[in-house]
């Protein structure tokens, strides 16, 4: 890509950036934004293209990855990070990696490759569980998510023969949560609608009636909503969903003042901040008594309420977009296992059958 910054400062830049990485962003208010990247996965340059400062920003990045010494793990991270499997990660779940390699990098960057064999392979994973034990002191999903992101660019690097061994492999978790009887009882919902702050009512119908993420039910844009479906793209997995909207959340949405093109706002009227949401909807739960189920809850209470309702799995999956799997899993070990309405269905169902094979015999 060639940029040509004429009449900036009367400075006469033409530079051309091999493997720049323009990303297209839509707003809120519908404009759009470009990004721009070193390379694919690469960093994020500062400034404007034609500006110094962009210029600056992309020398430097390459310089960094010119510096990088082989014989070292710092060359299988720059190799992942640059990587097309990186560069396909959605952009949240990429920040997210950037933020962990970084510690990565700190901590493991200058390990020779020859840690990597199958003779050192048992003291290189020595050392990385006693950095994920250390994480853990502050954070076990924390240090189970490093580690995990860890394995990957062990992974990566051993798939194109960078390294001989990943020392990370079948580590096992540190943090199990047990959310077994997780779910929002209509009870949960009752006091949550009567004490909760207005603003977050919508909030709550959403996430039971379509059993999406906060973050994507937070992006929503009234143009999503047709009256009829709202169609979306999820974040953490790019999967379209179409999810036609059930009765009580479409004379919710068709009641709601459009107050901008997001459909859920704060008090102010203004965007949420995922942190911002959070944090208000935990001082809701508080002020309602509702302490034991979390937002992430919604989206397996919804799960649950179709499967009571009598949906199959792969009805289940085209709703709420999880995989046929992921349905499966929810329902065999961490919802439905302690709801007695499904108990009561099937000896409802059991009694049925029973009265048949009796009428027959009379």
């Amino acid at each position: 890509m060639t940029i040509s910054p004429s009449g900036y400062e009367r400075m006469d830049l033409t530079v051309k950036m091999k493997g720049l990485h323009r990303v297209r962003a839509k707003l809120a208010d519908g404009t759009e934004k470009f990004y721009f990247y070193a390379w694919r996965g690469g960093p994020k340059l500062e400034g404007k293209p034609g500006e110094p400062k962009f210029l600056a920003s992309y020398n430097a990045a390459i310089a960094s990855l010119k510096a990088t010494p082989k014989g070292r793990f710092h060359s299988v991270i720059s190799g992942y990070k640059a990587s097309g499997e990186f560069g396909k990660l959605a952009p949240r779940t990429k920040s997210d990696y950037l933020k962990h390699i970084k510690v990565i990098e700190a901590k493991f960057g200058t390990m020779p490759l020859s840690g990597f064999s199958e003779r050192n392979r048992a003291v290189t994973r020595g050392l990385f569980k006693a950095w994920r034990d250390e994480l853990a002191q502050r954070s076990e999903r924390q240090a189970d998510y490093a580690w995990s992101i860890l394995g990957r660019i062990c992974s990566w690097g051993m798939d194109r023969g960078l390294v001989d061994t990943n020392p990370c492999e079948r580590g096992g978790r540190l943090y199990e949560a047990d959310r077994t009887d997780k779910i929002w009882t209509d009870a949960d919902e009752e006091r949550f609608r009567e004490k909760a702050p207005s603003h977050l009512h919508l909030a709550l119908l959403l996430a039971l009636w379509t059993g999406q993420r906060q973050g994507d039910l937070l992006r929503l844009t009234w143009t999503n909503y047709d009256g009829e479906f709202i169609r979306l793209r999820q974040g953490k997995t790019g999967k379209r969903v179409t999810i036609p909207v059930g009765e009580p959340l479409k004379k919710a949405l068709d009641a709601e003042r459009r107050r901008g093109a997001l459909i859920l706002l704060n008090s102010d009227g203004d965007r949420w901040t995922e942190d911002g949401f959070r944090s208000s909807w935990g001082k809701a739960c508080k002020k309602t008594g509702v302490e034991e189920v979390t937002f992430h809850d919604l989206r397996g209470s919804a799960v649950t309420r179709l499967a009571i309702a009598g949906a199959e799995v792969p009805e289940i999956a085209t709703f709420t977009g999880h995989s046929l799997k992921d349905v499966q899993e929810i329902l065999d070990a961490h919802y439905l296992s302690r709801d007695v309405k499904l108990a009561k269905r099937a000896v409802e169902k059991l009694e049925q059958r029973h009265k048949q094979v009796s009428n027959k015999g009379a």
